[in-house]
């Protein structure tokens, strides 16, 4: 399999990985899945996926784990603003606290230490300049590497001040 990489100097992680869509049957899917580790765990800066399964299974994860991080978000300020503005909303408190929670520890459990979370989907051409003329498949999947130490950090505050929110708002409930 002939997969494309380009180094911007020696050493350094590869600017940009190209995972070619090969209909060669000497290639198994574990083939590409192999390639696409690799890329990973070299920290190429742009990853293309040409084969389409693997592209699609990939950007799914990525949109999957984005899902988990927004709702977790969202729902941990939600319970946050309902207990600052109006603390007698214990429904509403509580379940979007239990969610932020929930979302936060799946998030850290399946997607946190995976090599993908620190990748986005990209459906920008322009990030393909420099690989756009050898490629094959011309709707390929395009993975961006992005720092994402503040959202993480972000998202597992609010999830801790949330769960924080709801142990007192139910130690409340117990005790009275």
């Amino acid at each position: 399999m002939a997969v494309t990489t380009a180094r911007s100097r020696p050493g350094a992680p590869p600017e940009y990985v190209v995972i070619p869509d090969v209909e060669n049957g000497d290639y198994s899917m574990e083939d590409f899945e192999n390639e696409l580790e690799k890329a990973l765990d070299d920290h190429a800066e742009i990853i293309v996926i040409e084969q389409k399964s693997l592209g699609d299974e990939t950007a799914r994860w990525i949109k999957v784990g984005n899902c988990l991080h927004k709702v977790g978000v969202v729902s941990g300020v939600i319970s946050s603003l309902y207990q600052c503005i109006d603390g007698s909303k214990t429904y509403i408190v509580l379940s979007c606290g239990i969610v932020s929670v929930l979302c936060a520890s799946v998030y850290a459990i399946s997607w946190q230490n995976d090599p993908c979370c620190k990748y986005q989907v990209d459906d920008s051409v322009e990030r393909l300049e420099k690989v756009i003329g050898g490629l094959q498949n011309l709707s390929p999947v395009v993975l961006v590497r992005r720092d994402d130490t503040r959202r993480k950090k972000l998202h597992n505050f609010i999830a801790l001040l949330s769960g924080i929110i709801c142990a007192v708002k139910f130690y409340k409930m117990v005790r009275s």
